[in-house]
């Protein structure tokens, strides 16, 4: 077993779950075409794409028994959950809470691979940009979606909320085109983000400082489970099929 068929079968486990993860696996014997194309999404092909170049001289027997024993890993890993409410606003000191804030620098803070936020508001909030400017050096791979001002009609105004992230380096900005919404007035009003596939903040809260700190808002911090990996897996699906689009 090399060590570049070990990385590529763990970071497949990271990006593709283990339910693909076992499917690779279960096909490594059937040939390289019927392994890259068993799943019809751009993260799986990638990630299959990688196992394959990185088989060398490993018997492909042994490879399959590897992935199976990580995805059972991973699998077991990722069950192991925990649910936390945070809240914005106002302390109670007799009920203690996490701050939204500090929930959502830490889980900038803490991501290794991959990051993705969407918010519907954003205005330059220094700790977390501070924190998106950190994981930019540490070579997290981030997205944003934001909503625009075209969107929003007249809901917002001011700066576009994409100006709030302009300043970090590396950090893609995607939106949902005006032109693709089913409906006239549809919002993109989701605020959330997700570390590395494995933790998740889903809050009322904009990516504002008055969102994260002072207006009363809640939310909920998922750690584990299928939760993260569900959401992430949603956003990437909606830029692979073009509902979303890169704004330049």
């Amino acid at each position: 077993m090399t060590p570049e068929l070990h990385a590529a079968v763990v970071a497949a486990a990271e990006e593709i779950g283990p339910g693909h993860l076992r499917t690779l696996a279960s096909l490594l014997t059937n040939g390289d075409s019927a392994v890259e194309h068993a799943v019809a999404t751009l993260a799986y092909r990638h990630a299959a794409r990688r196992v394959l170049d990185a088989l060398g001289d490993t018997e492909r027997a042994e490879a399959a028994a590897f992935a199976r024993g990580v995805a059972a890993g991973y699998e077991a890993h990722r069950a192991r959950s925990s649910v936390d409410p945070v809240w914005s606003g106002p302390d109670s000191p007799s009920v203690p809470v996490r701050a939204t804030a500090q929930a959502l620098v830490e889980l900038v803070a803490g991501a290794a691979h991959e990051l993705i936020l969407m918010t519907y508001s954003a205005k330059p909030y220094k700790p977390l940009i501070n924190a998106l400017s950190t994981a930019t050096r540490r070579g997290v791979s981030m997205m944003a979606v934001v909503e625009t001002l075209q969107g929003a009609g007249s809901a917002l105004a001011g700066a576009e909320p994409y100006a709030a992230f302009t300043n970090v380096p590396g950090l893609e900005l995607w939106h949902w085109p005006t032109s693709r919404r089913a409906e006239q007035g549809a919002k993109m009003h989701a605020k959330l983000a997700v570390a590395d596939r494995a933790a998740l903040l889903v809050s009322s809260a904009n990516l504002t400082q008055s969102g994260v700190t002072s207006n009363i808002e809640a939310g909920l911090l998922v750690r584990g489970g299928a939760a993260p990996q569900r959401a992430a897996e949603h956003i990437t699906a909606l830029r692979d099929r073009g509902v979303l689009e890169r704004l330049r």
